[in-house]
This record gives C-alpha cells, sequence and structure tokens, in this order.
C-alpha cells in the first residue's frame, strides 16, 4: 500500500511538473542541438521503416486476411502453408482446358504452352517473394524490434533522469539557506542524467549503420525484383515466339467457325487484319537449303512438322505455299513449318 502511494505521488509530482515546464514556470534541461537532431533522425527513422515495411507486405501479399493469418502461423512459430498462387492456378486451369480440347489442335496446344508460361510464372513469383521476405524484410523487423526497441526504453529512462534533475535543481533553488541534502541530491542527479545521457547517445549514433544496412538490403531486394521481371519478360517472349505461328496459320483455314450449316459465304465480310511482317532469309523457289531450328516447335497437325532447338534441317519453297512458311524435310519425314522458327543456311 506504501508503494503504491508513493507511485501515486510520483506520478502526481511528474503531472505537476509538466504542466509548469509548459507554462515557463518550471525549469528544464535543455539538450544539446546535435542530440537533438539525433533523436529526430531516430523518431524518422523508426516511422518510415514501419512504413516501409507494411507496404512491401502489401505488395507481396495484397490479401489482408491472407497477411494476419501469415502473422499468427509466425508468432506460433509454425511453418506457413505452401499456397497456390493465381499464376499457378491460372496455368493449371489452361493446361487441363488444353489437354481436354486435345494438345494436337491449335487451340489446345496454345493452351498448354500459355499454362506452362503462367506456372513458370508463377514460380517465379515465389522465388521472388521469397528472397524479400528473407533479405529485406526480416531485416527491417529486427532492427524495429531490437535496437529501435532499445532505443524507444532509454529514451524514457533519459526522460525519467531529466525529470529527476530538474526536481533537484528546483528544490535547490528554493531552499532558503544552504542546504547540504539538496545539493548532494542534485550532484547525483546531475552524474545519474550524464550517463544515461551518453548511453542513449551512442544508441542514436548507431542509427547511421542501421541506414547502411538498410542500403544493402534495399539492393538485395531491387536485384530479386529485377530478376522477377526479367524472368516474366523472358517467359513472355517465348511463349509469343511459340504462338506466333498459329495466328498465321489460322488465316489460311477454310473451317467454318460457326458451326455446319451456315455457309460462309452468307457472313458479312470483316476487314482483314494487317499481315505479319517477318524479316527472314530469302529462299528461291524449289531451291533446298540447310536451316537450323531456332526455337522447339510442336506440328499443329499432319501437314507440319515437329521441330526441335539447334537441329538442322532440309528447307525449301512450295508454289501455293503462304509465304510465312516453309516446307522442311528430315529424313523420310515431311511438313510445313514457320519460317520465324529458322535461320537459313547459306
Amino acid at each position: 500500500m506504501k508503494k503504491f502511494a508513493a507511485d501515486a505521488g510520483t506520478l502526481f509530482n511528474r503531472a505537476v511538473q509538466f504542466t509548469e515546464e509548459k507554462l515557463g514556470q518550471a525549469e528544464k534541461t535543455e539538450l544539446d542541438a546535435h542530440f537533438e537532431n539525433l533523436l529526430q533522425r531516430a523518431d524518422k527513422t523508426k516511422i518510415w521503416t514501419e512504413k516501409v515495411l507494411k507496404q512491401t507486405e502489401c505488395l507481396l501479399q495484397p490479401n489482408p486476411n491472407v497477411r494476419m493469418e501469415d502473422f499468427f502461423y509466425e508468432k506460433l512459430d509454425k511453418k506457413k502453408r505452401d499456397r497456390i498462387s493465381h499464376h499457378e492456378l491460372l496455368g493449371q486451369i489452361m493446361t487441363d482446358a488444353g489437354n481436354e480440347f486435345g494438345p494436337g489442335t491449335s487451340y489446345g496446344n496454345a493452351l498448354v504452352k500459355t499454362g506452362a508460361t503462367q506456372i513458370n510464372i508463377g514460380n517465379a513469383e515465389k522465388e521472388f517473394v521469397q528472397s524479400t521476405a528473407n533479405n529485406f524484410l526480416q531485416p527491417l523487423r529486427n532492427f524495429l524490434d531490437g535496437d529501435m526497441k532499445t532505443i524507444q526504453k532509454e529514451k524514457k529512462i533519459l526522460e525519467t533522469k531529466r525529470l529527476d534533475l530538474d526536481a533537484a535543481k528546483t528544490k535547490n533553488r528554493r531552499a532558503k539557506s544552504q542546504n547540504t541534502q539538496a545539493e548532494a541530491d542534485l550532484r547525483i542527479a546531475q552524474t545519474e542524467f550524464d550517463r544515461q545521457a551518453e548511453i542513449t547517445k551512442l544508441l542514436l549514433e548507431g542509427v547511421n549503420s542501421a541506414h547502411a544496412h538498410h542500403l544493402r538490403c534495399l539492393n538485395d531486394f531491387i536485384e530479386a525484383q529485377t530478376t522477377y521481371y526479367a524472368q516474366c519478360q523472358q517467359y513472355m517472349t517465348d511463349l509469343q515466339r511459340q504462338l506466333g505461328s498459329y495466328s498465321v496459320g489460322s488465316g489460311n483455314s477454310s473451317t467454318n467457325s460457326l458451326g455446319p450449316g451456315i455457309p460462309n459465304s452468307t457472313l458479312p465480310v470483316q476487314p482483314s487484319a494487317p499481315p505479319m511482317i517477318h524479316i527472314t532469309a530469302a529462299t528461291p523457289s524449289t531451291e533446298k537449303k540447310q536451316a537450323r531450328v531456332l526455337y522447339d516447335y510442336d506440328a499443329a497437325d499432319n501437314s507440319e512438322l515437329s521441330l526441335l532447338a539447334d537441329e538442322l534441317i532440309t528447307v525449301y519453297k512450295v508454289p501455293g505455299l503462304d509465304p510465312d512458311w516453309l516446307m522442311a524435310e528430315r529424313g523420310s519425314q515431311k511438313g510445313k513449318v514457320p519460317n520465324t522458327y529458322l535461320e537459313v543456311l547459306e
């Protein structure tokens, strides 16, 4: 009970002291300008580190419910569930659809290839998220939970020591005659304040090292993000190359896409899309030449020939064949191939 009363009395005296300081009726020990700058920089570092951390988490996982679930798993020291990403889910659905339509058809084959690309992008995204979590987010959390909490704790102790010092100064000043005890209390309070100020200052100056470490972590984040976007770009470029032939081949099909019983002649004429322009080596008519295959190609039907990257085949022009296609031979196998997949050798 006595301790409770003493604590209550101290709290009341502190409130009175704060009020008198605000009104200019009590003395307040001021810190030097350099110390104040260190305090302000530490406060800014804490605020902006928290904001950067929170927004990066939103970038990696936009769903707040999932973020909260992951947070609880982390606090319980349990492994997070390996969730399937949106890209992986889309890729799986496209792959299943392509297999259902038939991978031997142009549309089915295109769906299967697009699905595989989406899955690859999903895996790249997981690698990016994991790298960012380990090399960027975790160091920021460690700083906030470690160094910054220590700084905040020591700042509170320093403020308490300052209040004790100012109270001792006021008591000594108000003494009507020389008071040995008041002077001794003042010296003790000053010594304790100076010691705590030195401790706090050393911690505040350590924020410089934290900034340097955060800069290295930021570079790691940028590198991971650059790698992720480069992988996505490469995956999509490869996919466009693989699907380029389908848009060419579909223009030569005589199949009525509206179904049986509806003659195409009754349909309104739609303006045709501009032809795709490909820069390829010229091949004289019927003259056979060697060509190196640039990319894998899966034949869409029996009139085409499947290709493997880096293999050598024989190619030649055939009268009446679409100019974007060549006839190819590999041993006893024969079929048309898109010339965008070839490098004709002189």
